[in-house]
């Protein structure tokens, strides 16, 4: 993408306009662009909005057959070059496709963007398929439209009485399964939709519909945390379908957080009390009022009201500086302007498939990346951004993987772990043995088992299996060779240091401010019962959001960075919510802002400022309903669904005086 390969005209070539090569424009190639620029007419320091289309051309795309002649001379011999120039983006692809470095095709890919093919308009079909018509939509028109928009055009699709004959089997089963779709909460979906855009939640509920079509009987269903991602609005349909699902004769089981559908559930098994070493037990199971009833369940104490959380005593006030999204129109938005206020806590609100993540990740975050942080993205359609001077930093905190392998644990992603290698490289026995740090590292060799390579475990290739992990049979999962773990600091080896518990390792460093300092905040946000060197593979979504938090919070405050958060309490506990919530007030407090896409009626109510959009899903959404605090959104109730919804909640709290009432 030309646009990418070139995020900004004002500059010139010498200044680093082409952003592939800006940090290492070697000599020769500044040569050539320059033997290129004498025969078309440009200088290296001319800016690139001034170039003519065709020059423009030549630099990304090549001479063509032309030849670039260049001489170069140098103390030792002469370089003549005499051949056609190949072009920027050219250059990109071969090496593209010939590289066997995944870092280099990574990093190239950077640079791509996916537009629809200009044979088939994206429509993947040859012009035969999309020449037949059925009530007046060929099948890639038909597929565009939402799920609720489609069984309104087949509901009211008139058929001659041979066509109906036809059609009838047909049309039941297209009926019954969009009624499925939309009982399960995703009616604004469109039926071309790729699959890698949809949500966890959005994917799981498609699949919960395949299942009530298919109607089986006698089936254990089992479900992790089915109303990721869904409105409270939409959380009744799905409770409904579920329902349905058992009152056919099935088992369900859910894993969830979410109290509503505890409420709605028949029996509620409770494990606990804590998480990871203080937990695994199971602490209550019961009927909804036998677990608020139990004095040792805290999932009960909060269903009963006997805890909550608190809100804030007061709001911080608004100080007129914003950052201001100019005529949006990517996805489902309709040309709206919205303003996110700086220095507060602002909640993005809105059912299912209103826009949400679209403005906030494909507009206010890309813009301000590569804005702010000169980072390759390429923002969703929209007018003119105006504020981003005012901030110094942009940090998306997502729930993807801090490490793609197990050699990726938090005390590597804190940076925790950097402090601990010193320590053990200033132990006098490794002083003796002349131990720098990086024998202490199990990257690099030196220190670290070469017969697992650090990984401390191997890996056994099934082929038609997936791959199985086993510990190291030289180091049994140390990860170190005998002579590093021979090295001692305070009767623990280095080894025995990464298998501790936050917890744990607090204590046991609790003498070491920079240290204690870093694995406080990894507590702060409750992860103390994850281990420092537990690999990045087998912590959650929600965890691996929690540790990046920790990270940005062990960092100097600076108070001008903008924190985006998309539904962080995916996978939490209400107390988890309760810790997370401290956390982001701690960074609001700092003066930061905060930008968070939420669900959860706990966090929205503990905003400064709330932007609603909807009113519904999909075509009928992109629209901002209401903004304001949520008293003001509350107060809206008669356009808002989330207005609704936290008129409830905020009469909840007031009334959570007595428990016992």
């Amino acid at each position: 993408d030309p646009d990418l390969v070139i995020p900004n005209r004002e500059l010139s070539i010498r200044k680093g306009a082409l952003k592939p090569y800006s940090n290492n424009l070697d000599t020769w190639y500044l040569k050539l662009l320059e033997s290129v620029g004498r025969q078309y007419g440009f200088t290296l320091d001319t800016p690139i909005k001034d170039l003519t289309e065709e020059q423009l051309n030549k630099i990304l795309y090549g001479t063509g057959e032309e030849k670039i002649h260049m001489r170069i001379s140098s103390d030792t011999r002469t370089h003549e070059y005499n051949a056609p120039y190949e072009g920027v983006i050219h250059n990109l692809e071969r090496r593209h496709r010939e590289t066997s470095s995944e870092w280099m095709k990574a990093e190239i890919e950077s640079y791509m963007t996916s537009i629809p093919c200009e044979h088939c308009h994206g429509t993947r079909l040859k012009p035969e398929a999309r020449s037949v018509y059925v009530g007046g939509l060929a099948i890639h028109e038909l597929t565009a439209l939402s799920v609720k928009d489609m069984k309104k055009f087949f509901e009211e699709l008139e058929l001659t009485e041979m066509e109906q004959m036809i059609a009838d089997q047909i049309l039941k089963e297209i009926h019954a399964r969009l009624g499925f779709l939309i009982d399960v909460g995703i009616g604004y979906l469109t039926l071309n939709r790729n699959a890698g855009t949809l949500s966890g939640g959005e994917a799981q509920r498609i699949r919960l519909a395949t299942q009530i079509g298919s109607g089986l009987v006698g089936v254990l269903y089992i479900l992790d945390e089915p109303s990721i991602g869904l409105h409270q609005r939409d959380n009744a349909k799905l409770l409904k379908t579920l329902k349905n699902l058992r009152d056919l004769g099935n088992t369900v089981i859910v894993v969830e957080h979410d109290g509503e559908t505890m409420m709605a559930a028949d029996q509620i098994i409770d494990i606990g009390p804590g998480a990871g070493e203080h937990g695994g037990r199971v602490v209550a199971q019961g009927t909804v009022e036998e677990i608020m009833a139990n004095e040792d369940s805290i999932t009960g104490k909060y269903l009963s009201g006997k805890r909550s959380i608190p809100m804030r005593k007061e709001r911080r006030k608004l100080n007129g500086k914003n950052i201001v999204v100019y005529g949006a129109k990517e996805n489902n938005l309709k040309n709206i302007t919205v303003k996110f206020p700086l220095n507060v806590m602002t909640c993005v609100t809105g059912v299912s498939g209103s826009g949400k993540s679209t403005l906030v990740n494909e507009i206010l975050y890309k813009a301000g990346a590569a804005q702010v942080n000169r980072a390759n993205t390429k923002p969703g359609k929209h007018k003119n951004i105006k504020g981003f001077e005012q901030i110094d930093k942009i940090i998306n905190i997502d729930q993807s993987p801090i490490g793609r392998t197990p050699r990726s644990n938090p005390a590597t992603y804190t940076k925790v772990f950097d402090l601990i290698r010193d320590i053990f490289a200033s132990v006098p026995e490794a002083k003796m043995r002349g131990y720098q740090k990086g024998r202490f590292s199990f990257n690099v060799k030196g220190g670290r088992c070469e017969a697992c390579r650090g990984d401390g475990i191997l890996k056994i290739e099934m082929h038609f299996l997936p791959d199985v992990y086993v510990p190291c049979e030289v180091c049994k999962g140390k990860r170190y060779n005998r002579e590093t773990l021979e090295v001692k600091y305070k009767g623990k080896s280095i080894s025995d240091v990464l298998d501790m518990t936050v917890e744990e390792a607090l204590e046991f460093f609790k003498n070491h401010n920079s240290i204690r300092a870093k694995l406080q905040t990894l507590y702060d946000v409750g992860l103390g019962y994850i281990r420092l060197g537990q690999p990045s593979t087998t912590l959650s979504g929600g965890e691996a959001q929690r540790v990046k938090l920790a990270t940005e919070l062990s960092k100097k405050a600076t108070g001008k960075t903008l924190y985006i958060l998309d539904e962080p309490t995916t996978g939490l506990h209400f107390e988890d919510v309760k810790s997370l919530l401290s956390v982001l007030n701690r960074l609001a407090d700092q003066n930061n802002t905060i930008v968070v896409i939420e669900h959860n009626l706990d966090v929205i109510k503990s905003a400064d400022y709330i932007i609603d959009l909807g009113p519904e899903g999909g075509d009928e959404g992109g629209t901002v309903i209401a903004t304001g605090t949520p008293e003001e959104i509350a107060a809206q109730k008669d356009v808002s669904y989330t207005g609704q919804f936290l008129d409830i909640v905020l009469d909840w709290d007031k009334k959570v005086v007595d428990p016992q009432k």
